[in-house]
């Protein structure tokens, strides 16, 4: 297959999340078994405009803010002389509207809609756009075949109005290669761990409370903020304000090793968002031998299994997550039993069975556009 794939970030992007990550490792995937990807993103400083990246044909237009726009364009001019037999539009923040002018057979992904959690994430007047554009989904992708990567995410599209009948699920993965998937030896002291991006809507705040109290109970605890983003200088504040700044630690962007070798050494991670896809980071603390703790939210309650890989608590209620945390913190028995059975669960995820499957909705998409 000749594949075009349509999503606003590429994986070498500086803000580069779980959906890129996510598309990166089946597409690449998809290269390695014989076919052509071709990937359309947007630009970032000193990045080029085209190069191969694991085999894909990476080509950046535009900015973060300007590329929905520079889409249709590019379509015209180059798009429609790459002769693709099958378009991927992944459906992230603002939809590309690619039904309106694509006349190839498309594939719509969609990893979560942002509904009304934009105007926590945005500004008004670009949350209102977003919020506009995504209510314009449902009409413009009604006969576009969809795939989604969750339970959660699938119910919100039937809610938003688009029909089940045209939805496929095809879960997110992790490469076992490149986790321990075993339990290794733990810091000396007690390490609460949020890793992914510090975005407003990701709720870190809400940990940061949580952990003021934890200190009272266990007052060697420490807490390790793993990523970068735009709510990063708001996090410091507020863990000055609370007064607990000497026990957190902020570690920024970190390599894959040292991902692994913090998440190892963690004794639990958290991730209190109010709304994702998926919980891909949980799945890899998992393979970390980590126990998570999640805000049982859209997307996160869908990557975790309840006192198996970790514990689910009501999104926003910091006292039930202050003590629920506690309690895995202060229970030696219960955490490590946690920490085994979460590696079990995360094996029987992988990202060669998602690429099998999106290579066999792809191939069905293309055979129900002839």
């Amino acid at each position: 297959m000749n594949i075009l794939v349509f999503n606003w970030q590429d994986r070498l992007h500086p803000q580069a999340g779980g959906a890129e990550a996510h598309l990166h490792e089946i597409f690449s995937r998809l290269v390695k078994r014989g076919h052509t990807v071709h990937l359309v993103t947007c630009g970032f400083d000193k990045a080029p405009s085209h190069e191969l990246v694991d085999g894909m044909h990476v080509y950046r237009i535009g900015s973060r803010s300007t590329y929905n726009a520079y889409v249709p364009f590019w379509w015209i001019r180059v798009g429609k002389g790459l002769a693709v037999d099958v378009v991927v539009d992944d459906i992230n923040k603002i939809p590309l509207m690619t039904p309106l002018f694509v006349d190839k057979p498309i594939l719509g992904l969609v990893h979560h809609l942002f509904g009304k959690s934009i105007y926590k994430e945005a500004s008004l007047p670009a949350a209102v756009y977003v919020d506009v554009m995504e209510r314009c989904i449902p009409h413009v992708y009604a006969n576009t075949k969809l795939a989604v990567v969750s339970e959660s995410t699938k119910i919100d599209c039937v809610e938003k109005g688009l029909s089940s009948s045209n939805m496929s699920i095809i879960y997110n993965g992790i490469d076992k290669s490149a986790f321990p998937m075993q339990v290794r030896e733990k810091a000396r002291y007690p390490v609460v761990t949020y890793f992914g991006r510090l975005k407003a809507y990701k709720s870190v705040d809400h940990l940061l409370r949580a952990f003021q109290g934890i200190l009272s109970h266990v007052p060697d605890a420490k807490l390790w903020i793993i990523g970068r983003g735009d709510d990063e200088v708001r996090l410091r504040d507020l863990a000055g304000e609370l007064q607990i700044q000497h026990s957190v630690v902020f570690h920024g962007f970190v390599d894959e090793q040292e991902k692994q070798d913090l998440l190892s050494a963690s004794w639990v991670v958290v991730n209190p968002s109010m709304k994702e896809g998926w919980g891909i980071t949980n799945i890899e603390a998992n393979a970390c031998g980590t126990p998570v703790v999640s805000a049982d939210s859209p997307g996160l309650r869908d990557s975790v299994k309840i006192d198996v890989s970790g514990k689910l608590y009501p999104y926003g209620d910091i006292r039930v997550l202050q003590e629920t945390l506690i309690d895995i913190l202060t229970d030696s028995a219960k955490r490590t039993a946690l920490s085994h059975t979460a590696v079990s669960y995360a094996a029987g995820f992988s990202w060669d069975e998602s690429a099998s499957a999106m290579e066999e909705l792809l191939s069905t998409c293309i055979a129900s556009h002839e």
